[in-house]
């Protein structure tokens, strides 16, 4: 069994516009001395992850942002992606005190795992891997606790598209029927239903912004998503 576990929210505690809005003043005021002012390279971002969104395959993510970004802000831009990926490694964990943390998503990660479950990040990849593998240590964990991570390098659609899901298993080389996806929101997360595979809806940071009715879903806290397994955190 491959269980995929999305991130924000999920493993790592947040309010996703809290910390959305933080990210963006932070990335604006980084970039500000390089000639881009605030809310243009804001709404560049945006239409570079709208891109990303919209993603039919024929490219990675990493490709349909730039190709975006270079497009609003001209050829200047191409040589920003260093910049970016040095955000990332510098100012990044400056929002790190925004996010909460849940010692039980580490517990029970590792519990999976030593109990023999495949394990894999299926956070939406509109952000590099090093931009996930940073958020996953602020959860108390790391890149060697999951065997595939999705990223805007390795991926070729985002939540909610049901390819995104379907390109997981397929790299995976595991069946859909063979999967659980793990995640807090009813929309981008459950969607995962659609190609067959499983879903289990952590409501810890409930996101429904549709207003479904939850309880179609197998759902919970994390013992919870232990005891859908048939496991047991134990204490």
């Amino acid at each position: 069994m491959v269980i995929l576990f999305d991130l924000d929210g999920t493993l790592l505690p947040m309010d996703q516009e809290i910390f959305t809005n933080a990210y963006f003043k932070k990335l604006s005021e980084y970039f500000a001395p390089y000639g881009y002012e605030p809310q243009e390279l804001i709404n560049g971002v945006w239409h570079g992850t709208k891109a990303m969104i919209r993603n039919n395959g024929k490219a990675t993510n990493e490709a349909a942002f730039w190709e975006t970004f270079v497009s609003d802000f001209g050829e200047k831009a191409s040589e920003e992606k260093e910049r970016f990926l040095a955000f990332y490694e510098t100012e990044f964990d400056g929002l790190k005190a925004l996010c909460g943390f849940n010692p039980s998503a580490k517990k029970t990660v590792h519990l999976l795992k030593d109990n023999g479950y495949t394990l894999a990040l299926a956070s939406n990849p509109v952000f590099p891997l090093s931009a996930q593998i940073k958020r996953l240590k602020w959860a108390g964990l790391d890149e060697n606790d999951f065997i595939y991570i999705t990223s805007y390098e390795n991926s070729h659609f985002c939540k909610p598209n049901p390819l995104y899901f379907s390109e997981i298993a397929e790299k995976l080389r595991v069946n859909l029927s063979d999967c659980i996806m793990v995640g807090n929101d009813t929309t981008e997360d459950m969607e995962a239903e659609i190609v067959g595979m499983k879903v289990f809806l952590l409501t810890n940071c409930l996101i429904n912004k549709e207003r479904k009715d939850i309880s179609k879903f197998p759902r919970g806290n994390f013992r919870q998503l232990l005891n859908f397994v048939n496991l047991d955190l134990g204490g």
